[in-house]
């Protein structure tokens, strides 16, 4: 059966995780972007009269029952197998646009960032304009692109320290870091000044004086960025995770505060709280699966239909802050969960089944 497909890239998981665990309880979360009254509520208070309600705990536990069901089902009766592999035979024609889709997707916010006068996060309100909208088109660009992301990378660790508050655009971690080791790609301009110096004969080739270095340090990382989906589906699974606590299940007040300016209980009459916890858990379950690589495209797709039915529910929600959660999903779509993904052993658990059902048997 075919496989799902690998693209190349790597950086260490670990200290994303570790970033995204810090300071939990002093961040506000992407509400804070369209609400400014939040519920006099605390969590504990919230917590007993939301699970004492079984108009609450009924359809949260149905939910993830039929979730679970659903799973299961697919699994033993596999029923649109050809269709699976349909797609990631298609995805492979992809590939190759990956690096530019990541320059893209942390490019654009980065510029829209420095125009609209905020740093990174639209909660924090700092000019940076220059600096942003400089890293922001020399990604684009991709010019100088894995120094460039680092650099991006470093400017966005330094802020986090002074305002934690940036821990709401967590993704630029593993977005940055995967960028800086995936590179440029093509179309970009590093492929051009590439291909230029490395022409014999060429003016450019006698001037460019970091091509032979700049090769070296990329053929000495060529062999780690097949760990680029992994990076990038951690990343994504840790934003999800930590989002879904921080504005959602960890700060209730502020969560019902949205409920109740954008009537969400009239367009689905459920309980407030159920609003609350279901979309809480909800992110929180995709991250989860996220970070294990469970059904990584499958996850991916539903990751991009939450982020589209966000902006459609919460219309003053800047768009830019998502472009980047958008294009990880893309990503993680074309290449599925990479390296050290439970798909791996599903994958290998339906191609030892496949080959099981071609072995002929005695007939009598």
């Amino acid at each position: 059966m075919t496989r799902s497909i690998r693209a190349r890239s790597t950086i260490g998981a670990a200290g994303l995780v570790l970033l995204a665990a810090v300071s939990i309880d002093v961040v506000s979360a992407h509400e804070e972007y369209v609400v400014e009254d939040e519920r006099d509520v605390g969590l504990r208070e919230f917590l007993l009269e939301a699970l004492a309600d079984p108009f609450v705990v009924g359809p949260l536990v149905a939910g993830a029952l039929v979730v679970v069901a659903t799973l299961a089902a697919y699994l033993v009766v596999r029923p649109v197998q050809r269709d699976v592999a349909a797609f990631r035979f298609a995805m492979r024609e992809y590939v190759e646009y990956v690096p530019w889709l990541l320059r893209i997707s942390f490019g654009i916010p980065l510029i829209g960032a420095g125009f609209s006068g905020y740093f990174v996060s639209p909660a924090v309100e700092v000019d940076l304009r220059l600096l942003q909208v400089a890293l922001g088109f020399l990604l684009l660009f991709g010019l100088g692109t894995r120094v460039v992301a680092l650099v991006a990378l470093s400017v966005y660790l330094a802020g986090v320290a002074v305002w934690p508050t940036l821990l709401l655009q967590v993704e630029f971690v593993g977005g940055l870091a995967a960028i800086a080791l995936v590179g440029g790609g093509r179309p970009s301009a590093d492929h051009v000044l590439g291909r230029l110096a490395g022409t014999p004969g060429t003016l450019y080739g006698r001037l460019d004086p970091v091509h032979d270095r700049a090769r070296s340090v990329r053929d000495r990382i060529d062999s780690a960025e097949r760990y680029l989906p992994t990076v990038v589906r951690v990343g994504l699974g840790v934003t999800f995770v930590y989002l879904g606590l921080t504005q959602k299940i960890l700060r209730p007040g502020l969560a019902l505060g949205v409920v109740d300016r954008y009537e969400l209980t009239a367009a689905v009459p459920v309980a407030p709280e159920l609003w609350v916890l279901g979309a809480g858990l909800a992110e929180v379950g995709l991250g989860l699966a996220l970070l294990a690589g469970f059904f990584t495209r499958a996850t991916a797709a539903t990751a991009i239909a939450v982020f589209t039915l966000t902006l459609f529910a919460l219309p003053d929600d800047p768009v830019l802050a998502h472009v980047g959660l958008f294009g990880m999903a893309s990503v993680l779509l074309i290449t599925g969960g990479g390296p050290y993904a439970l798909d791996e052993h599903l994958e290998r658990i339906e191609t030892d089944a496949d080959r099981l059902d071609a072995t002929p048997t005695d007939g009598p």
